[in-house]
């Protein structure tokens, strides 16, 4: 499953280039996955809700096309690996009116996440804790092309 969220570029998202931040991606990364979220009915409240947090363990971008002030972007997002200690997105970046399905994106990234005690930040396994979601995740998991589902060998 693939969210589409757009963002509209603000000017103060922009360098003295005009063009975005490269910084400022990782927000708009973070606005798409609290979409993705919310659109597969397990929003991130509802993560703190049940005393956990699940924090960012890393993060990879690649730039391509630049995006400038007023042009919107829109952030296609899916999870590409799930298993009980971390959990990848991956994000790809295009500007509006682009086809999604053929158009190179202007920027792609990964962002790796685990799950954590939000009381002591010690970490815990997703399957255990918070089984529903990642039941969820098993659903709407779109591995790398190529790639088979984690814990599934490739056929």
């Amino acid at each position: 499953m693939r969210v589409c969220t757009p963002i509209t570029i603000r000017y103060a998202e922009t360098d003295m280039m005009g063009i975005v931040y490269h910084a400022n991606y990782l927000l708009y990364f973070e606005d798409a996955r609290t979409a993705f979220l919310e659109a597969i009915g397990f929003p991130y409240n509802k993560i703190e809700e049940t005393g956990y947090i699940s924090p960012v363990v890393s993060f990879t971008v690649n730039y391509g096309e630049p995006l400038r002030y007023g042009e919107v972007a829109v952030v296609r997002t899916r999870i590409v690996s799930s298993r009980p200690t971390k959990t990848v997105y991956a994000y790809e970046v295009f500007k509006q009116g682009q086809d999604v399905e053929t158009a190179r994106p202007c920027c792609t990234g990964q962002s790796v996440h685990c799950l954590v005690d939000a009381a002591t930040f010690k970490p815990v396994s997703l399957k255990r804790a918070l089984p529903e979601l990642y039941a969820r995740y098993a659903e709407v998991l779109e591995p790398e092309d190529g790639a088979a589902p984690s814990g599934h060998p490739a056929s």
